[in-house]
């Protein structure tokens, strides 16, 4: 499944699931719900979304993957300003809405966590069996000779090739986009340097899924085995605005397993849901736990 860039946010169609907080609350009681996650779970983690209500879509488009493998100045684009932006990404701490998450997981009322969120936050707070369905920040991988690795471990030699590159409190006065990356200009991202796998000399690349590319076809499966286990679907902050999270709502709601959301603003999966919350997540799921009694 390929997924292409969605300009701006998902249009509201005026579309409102009429059950609020007692029906979310209720499907949790009854257990074996499977969370899908986006990334308005992360904003109050100081990682910006794409298409909500701090969304940067219409300011920043994500490289595809088609750009990506086809250019080298593309790539040594991707690279400097991912370099840069990572500083972010790996300060960045779960907040209260990944902790809620993983604390209804341990008291059984969540069965399965799919987050289409690259930030590994789901994975710190706890929740270690979260599928990342896009991937992780965290590894990179060679295009030509497929050898993953660590993302600290290039990070190390994007050092020793560039030295600082961009000081601290520089870096640190860019906003970071919602893929880990920032803008630098055109001068700056002239002078990086890109270095190659160290096992054949090929291309490397972040272990995620670009736009454009395809989700590995087993990792889609075992989400849709996560779905088909589960008595009900439970969407966090996330617009549904491309099709890999929005099939697993489509599955769900074809299989007649309820469906409910919160997220601030409205998603492609409202016509399928029973409940739609707009609320953030942080403060929606504590109220959550409360009611349930989890700590």
């Amino acid at each position: 499944m390929r997924m292409r860039p969605i300009v701006g946010p998902v249009p509201d169609t005026g579309v409102r699931p009429a059950g609020g907080m007692d029906e979310i609350a209720g499907q949790l009681a009854a257990g074996r719900v499977a969370v899908l996650t986006g990334a308005g779970i992360s904003t109050e983690s100081g990682i910006p979304d794409y298409r909500g209500v701090t969304g940067r879509h219409r300011r920043h488009s994500p490289m595809t993957y088609q750009d990506f493998v086809s250019d080298e100045a593309n790539r040594r684009r991707y690279w400097a300003r991912g370099y840069v932006g990572r500083r972010a990404i790996a300060a960045a701490r779960p907040n209260a809405g990944h902790h809620a998450v993983q604390a209804l997981r341990v008291s059984g009322h969540v069965g399965a966590v799919i987050t289409q969120n690259v930030d590994g936050l789901h994975q710190a707070a706890g929740t270690k069996d979260a599928v990342a369905l896009h991937g992780s920040l965290d590894r990179v991988v060679c295009l030509d000779c497929g050898t993953t690795g660590p993302r600290d471990e290039l990070d190390a030699r994007l050092l020793a090739a560039n030295g600082e590159f961009l000081s601290a409190q520089g870096a640190a006065e860019l906003p970071v986009n919602p893929d880990g990356d920032v803008e630098l200009p055109d001068e700056l991202v002239d002078m990086f340097r890109v270095v190659p796998c160290e096992r054949c000399g090929g291309v490397l690349k972040p272990y995620v899924v670009f736009f454009g590319e395809n989700v590995p076809k087993h990792r889609t499966q075992r989400c849709f085995d996560l779905v088909d286990a589960a008595d009900s679907l439970l969407v966090l902050g996330s617009s549904l605005a491309v099709l890999s999270g929005l099939r697993f709502v489509r599955r769900a709601a074809k299989d007649g397993k309820p469906v409910s959301i919160i997220n601030l603003g409205p998603t492609r999966g409202d016509d399928m849901a029973h409940a739609h919350v707009a609320l953030p997540l942080g403060e929606a799921l504590t109220e959550l736990t409360e009611r349930l009694g989890v700590r």
